[in-house]
C-alpha cells in the first residue's frame, strides 16, 4: 500500500475497551444489546472513513469492573446485521476456533462475504480460560502451544473449504437440469492432530474467493500462525521504533516461510480516547481507572488527547515504514467516534481491493485445469 493509503481500522468493543466505560453518561449500555445501536456505531465508523471495523469476540463474560461482569452479542451475527445498511467498510469479526468447527467458522465468514459483497474478514480467537472450556464440556483448558496448534489447523480447513467451491462451479443450466457442476466441487480431505474433515463446504465461492484472516500477534506462538496464515497482521508496540522492528521482523519472516512480505498488512492497535483538550482526556481516563479500581494494563501505544494530535500522529505512522495500517481501540467507544476527525474514504469495493491484496484463485482450480491438459 503506498504511504498516503494508511488502512485505518476501528475495534468496536462494546461500549469500549476499558472494563468501566459501561459507567460513563454517554456509554449508551442501555442500548448495547440492540441492532439500532451496532448498525450506528458502524454507520459511524464508515462516515468517519475507516476501512474495516473489528469486532471483538470471545465465549467468556467479560470483565465490568468491580466485581461486574457484562454480556456480549455474536460478534459475526452482529457483522451480518450491519453489512446491508452499510456499502464500503470492511467487516471484521472475531471467531473463536478452540471450542467451535471450522466448517461452522468457513460457512459463516463465507455467508458473511456474500451479504456484505465482498467486505468480510475473520479475525482468528482462541478460548484460554476454563470458564470458557465448562461452557461447552467437551474438553480442559490447553496451553498456548496447542491452542494455536489447533487455530493452525482450523485456517487451513476453513480456507481449503472456501477453495473447494470452484468459482465457476455454478452453472445453472436449466436445459439439463444442472444447477452446478459437480467436477468442480472439492473433496478437501483434510486429517490433522485435531481435526479430520471432508468436505466440500456447502457455501458456494463467495465474492472474495477467501475473505481476509486476520490474527493477532500476542505471542511467539501466534506469531509462527500469522506467518503461515494470515493476510492481516495485527501487533501491538509501546512505541513506534518498536512497532517498525517488529514489522520488519514479520516481513523477514514471512519471506523465510516463501511468502511475499507485500502480500501481508501489518496494522499496530492503538488505543485512543479523545477529548476537546489532553488534560480533560487525561482527567477522563483516571476517572475509568478509579471506577475500575486500578489503571488497565495496557503495554501498547496510547494516544489520550485531541482528535488534532491524534490525526498528526496517523500521519506519522502513514509516512514510515512503522506499519500499514492502524486500529484504534477506544476506551470509551461512543465518545471516541463523535471526537474523531473524518478522513478522506476509500471508494466502494471488495476488503482485498481496499487493502490492495489480489483476489485469490482456488487451490483445486489449479488441479482441474491440469487434470483437463492432461
Amino acid at each position: 500500500m503506498s504511504e498516503d493509503a494508511l488502512f485505518l481500522g476501528i475495534e468496536t468493543a462494546g461500549t469500549g475497551t476499558h472494563p468501566a466505560s459501561w459507567r460513563r453518561a454517554d456509554s449508551r449500555a442501555e442500548d448495547l444489546f440492540t441492532a439500532g445501536y451496532w448498525t450506528e456505531v458502524v454507520a459511524r465508523a464508515e462516515q468517519l472513513g475507516a476501512d474495516a471495523v473489528f469486532l471483538p469476540d470471545a465465549f467468556g463474560l467479560q470483565d465490568g469492573g468491580t466485581a461486574v461482569t457484562r454480556g456480549r452479542l455474536d460478534a459475526v451475527a452482529i457483522a451480518a446485521r450491519v453489512a446491508p445498511p452499510t456499502r464500503r467498510i470492511g467487516l471484521i469479526p472475531q471467531a473463536p476456533v478452540t471450542h467451535t468447527e471450522p466448517f461452522h467458522v468457513s460457512k459463516a465468514i463465507a455467508a458473511l462475504d456474500f451479504a456484505s459483497l465482498g467486505r468480510a474478514g475473520w479475525e482468528v480467537g482462541v478460548s484460554t480460560t476454563a470458564q470458557e472450556a465448562k461452557a461447552f464440556g467437551r474438553k480442559s483448558v490447553q496451553d498456548r502451544t496447542d491452542l494455536w496448534h489447533e487455530a493452525d489447523e482450523a485456517i487451513e480447513v476453513v480456507t481449503r473449504l472456501w477453495d473447494s467451491w470452484e468459482d465457476d462451479a455454478e452453472i445453472r443450466d436449466v436445459p439439463t437440469g444442472r444447477f452446478i457442476d459437480r467436477d468442480r466441487l472439492h473433496y478437501i480431505d483434510f486429517a490433522g492432530d485435531h481435526f479430520s474433515v471432508k468436505g466440500p463446504s456447502i457455501t458456494p465461492r463467495s465474492p472474495q474467493g477467501q475473505p481476509i484472516v486476520t490474527v493477532r500477534a500476542d505471542d511467539a506462538e501466534a506469531v509462527d500462525v500469522a506467518v503461515r496464515r494470515a493476510d492481516l497482521v495485527r501487533i501491538s508496540a509501546p512505541d513506534l521504533a518498536t512497532a517498525a522492528a517488529h514489522r520488519s521482523t514479520l516481513r523477514a519472516a514471512l519471506a523465510a516461510a516463501g511468502r511475499d512480505p507485500d502480500t501481508v498488512r501489518v496494522l499496530l492497535d492503538l488505543t485512543v480516547h479523545l477529548a476537546d483538550s489532553a488534560e480533560r482526556a487525561g482527567a477522563e481516563v483516571r476517572a475509568l481507572d478509579q471506577w475500575l479500581g486500578q489503571p488497565i494494563d495496557d503495554p501498547g501505544l496510547t494516544h489520550v488527547g485531541t482528535a488534532g494530535d491524534l490525526d498528526d500522529l496517523l500521519d506519522e505512522i502513514g509516512g514510515s515504514a512503522v506499519a500499514d495500517g492502524v486500529v484504534l481501540r477506544p476506551l470509551a467507544l461512543p465518545a471516541t467516534l463523535a471526537a474523531l476527525t473524518p478522513r478522506p474514504g476509500r471508494a466502494a469495493g471488495t476488503l482485498r481491493e481496499r487493502l490492495g491484496l489480489p483476489r485469490p484463485t482456488s487451490r483445486y482450480a489449479a488441479a482441474t485445469t491440469q487434470g483437463a491438459a492432461l
